[in-house]
């Protein structure tokens, strides 16, 4: 109890906990959850689940940053190609350079931006980048709405088995001091 809470913190504290205690209760009856082991067991597979489609949501999200920057870079080099030929046909001189010295540097960019993508593979076309981009929002769009129902399934088993070990007295301490002996 906190220190220098009266009475009427007393008796909505222990109010507010046997609401939760029973909501708790409602929620292991309605879901079948009568067995300690049942409710760690579900609690588990609820926790890998979540963390399964938080990796797949994560790796989407990445490969969609890479069809950005190889979007991004295809336009660059389309852009300044004609100005880079020109740059090597003027024998690479160094008065063509001050002249188009920031179309040729986003050249080079874009080609630094190639090699360390593609790893040397062919240059990809846009509309596959663009078709690939919409499959993978398409993709993070029904992981992501399946991740949403996973996690709050997470949270009220996880909110369930923490309200059982107090009930029962399994706090982390006391496990701890029996672990320990």
């Amino acid at each position: 109890m906190r220190v220098g809470k009266g009475p009427a913190y007393e008796r909505w504290a222990k109010v507010f906990n046997l609401k939760q205690m029973a909501a708790t209760l409602q929620y292991l009856q309605e879901n079948d959850l009568l067995e300690y082991e049942q409710l760690a067991e579900r609690t588990a597979q609820a926790a890998d689940r979540f963390h399964t489609l938080s990796d797949s949501i994560k790796s989407t999200e990445a490969a969609m940053k890479v069809n950005t920057e190889l979007k991004a870079a295809v336009v660059d080099y389309a852009k300044t190609r004609s100005v880079f030929d020109g740059y090597k046909a003027a024998k690479y001189s160094k008065k063509y350079l001050a002249e188009h010295e920031a179309d040729i540097t986003l050249y080079r960019a874009a080609q630094d931006t190639f090699r360390r993508l593609l790893s040397g593979a062919k240059l990809p076309k846009m509309d596959a980048l663009k078709t690939e981009y919409q499959k993978l929002t398409a993709k993070k769009k029904a992981t992501y709405g399946e991740y949403r129902a996973v996690r709050k399934d997470m949270q009220e088993l996880i909110t369930a088995k923490a309200n059982i070990d107090h009930l029962l007295g399994l706090t982390d301490a006391q496990k701890n001091k029996e672990m320990e002996r």
